[in-house]
């Protein structure tokens, strides 16, 4: 990463991720009502079934959250108290929604953008923190609703942002494990659409 991508990462990590929040509670409340046979659906996440996106969803949430609140990240997500769930489902994208709405803002109030954040003991700028988190949210958050049927465009400024960012923040070598390799995306495609493809993702998918 060059010296202007960290300088733009610096400067603007924290509201690229209150955006990327915003999408993210805007594709929640997109989602219909949930059977529980809904949660074997597949998604646009290869190898991936809707429960266990979500659940990393709801993860990765957290780790922000987690981040905002102490300037720093553990390698496995902090714990949360369990409770019987008569509705898994409904609980798991209510507990979404509660872990985006306290991120929304957050990072701006506490000052994180300019920041460091320490992740599993290394510091890293709080930036690039922000910016990998907002990769990942607006991502899954278009998984969601896809594999509910839902087509939701990412919005052209947050996505143009993210596509700038995300050969940067998702080179090849980090790839393994967290996403495909790039899929084709027809020639002419919005942003959001060359964003998911790159990110793995057929964007026609679902449609």
């Amino acid at each position: 990463m060059n010296a202007r991508d960290a300088a733009a990462l610096h400067s603007y990590g924290a509201g690229l991720l209150e955006r990327a929040v915003g999408f993210a509670l805007d594709a929640l409340d997109a989602l219909p009502p949930f059977a529980l046979d809904d949660l074997l659906r597949p998604t646009p996440c290869e190898g991936w079934d809707l429960w266990m996106l979500l659940r990393h969803f709801d993860d990765s949430l957290a780790v922000l959250n987690e981040a905002v609140g102490t300037g720093s990240v553990r390698l496995e997500p902090p714990a949360k108290e369990t409770a019987l769930a008569w509705d898994p489902a409904g609980e798991l994208v209510a507990s979404l929604r509660r872990g985006a709405g306290r991120l929304l803002g957050a990072w701006t109030a506490a000052g994180r953008g300019g920041g460091v954040v320490t992740v599993a003991g290394c510091p890293m700028r709080a930036g690039v923190v922000a910016g990998t988190g907002a990769v990942e949210l607006v991502v899954h958050a278009w998984d969601a609703a896809r594999a509910c049927g839902e087509d939701l465009p990412i919005p052209v400024p947050l996505a143009e942002r993210l596509l700038r960012l995300a050969p940067l923040l998702v080179p090849d070598h980090a790839r393994p494990g967290l996403f495909g390799p790039p899929a084709e995306a027809p020639a002419g495609a919005p942003p959001g659409d060359r964003l998911v493809a790159f990110l793995g993702r057929d964007p026609q998918a679902g449609r």
